[in-house]
């Protein structure tokens, strides 16, 4: 009797301490966010903008800092060469040197797409936060691309401003790379899928450095990102992110 007793107790046991190590889906993505993002990256990315009837690409310098602060600088083609946008907390600007003028974005803007892409103002500027501003649910897990993974919906808080009704995630067991994401409206409607693939070696990490956003109801369009070069935790001044800056940085 005592003997089942005690495989009865060691049973619990287990079960409690499995359960204390289980993670939860909110931890799940920010260890994939985190993994992406670090406190503070520094990156060198090339964009392809690819349309039915014409292609373009967007050389780009970018530097964030936390959640708050990101500035994001145009070095190619030249017609948008010295094109900046900054993002301070809850505000964002978009300085134009060909017209010497700063924009004021607007948050009725984010939904917008970010220089002619697939890509909102939001994706890059990240105004909201898929940490912070989503309540997290492990749907499942299944094997993507041969990669088993969680599957986690993203759904925003009542308070929210963000742009999606709802985003669903496929982060890789162990690794935590976003490998596919999709982002719906509202009503919900897909209204498109980003996938991540290319795993490499940058800095510190390894990450995928391919992404590619396809739209769901747009045959022949899509927007490509490579992320060429990319520093992770490197010191950056607050005062760094500011409009005096936009104007001067190379």
């Amino acid at each position: 009797m005592m003997r089942i007793i005690l495989i009865i107790a060691m049973l619990c046991i287990s079960q409690q301490t499995a359960r204390a190590q289980e993670i939860t889906a909110k931890e799940i993505v920010k260890k994939a966010n985190d993994k992406m993002e670090g406190l503070s990256n520094e990156s060198n990315m090339t964009m392809t903008i690819v349309r039915p009837t014409w292609q373009r690409s967007i050389s780009l310098k970018s530097w964030a800092k936390g959640k708050e602060l990101s500035l994001v600088l145009i070095t190619d083609p030249a017609k948008d060469k010295g094109q900046t946008f900054l993002k301070i907390k809850n505000e964002m600007w978009n300085w134009v040197p060909g017209i010497q003028r700063m924009i004021k974005l607007l948050p009725s803007m984010m939904s917008q797409g970010w220089m002619e892409s697939d890509y909102t103002n939001d994706d890059i500027l990240k105004e909201s936060s898929i940490v912070e501003d989503y309540v997290h649910t492990l749907t499942g897990t299944e094997k993507y691309s041969g990669t088993e993974c969680y599957i986690i919906r993203l759904v925003p808080k009542p308070e929210a401003v963000v742009v999606w009704g709802s985003i669903i995630k496929w982060i890789s067991k162990g690794s935590y790379f976003q490998l596919r994401s999709d982002y719906y409206d509202e009503d919900n409607k897909l209204v498109k899928t980003e996938t991540s693939t290319q795993v490499k070696m940058m800095d510190d990490r390894e990450i995928p450095t391919y992404i590619e956003i396809i739209p769901a109801d747009k045959p022949g369009q899509k927007t490509t990102v490579t992320i060429n070069k990319i520093l992770f935790n490197k010191p950056v001044q607050d005062h760094f992110f500011s409009q005096q800056n936009m104007k001067t940085i190379r």
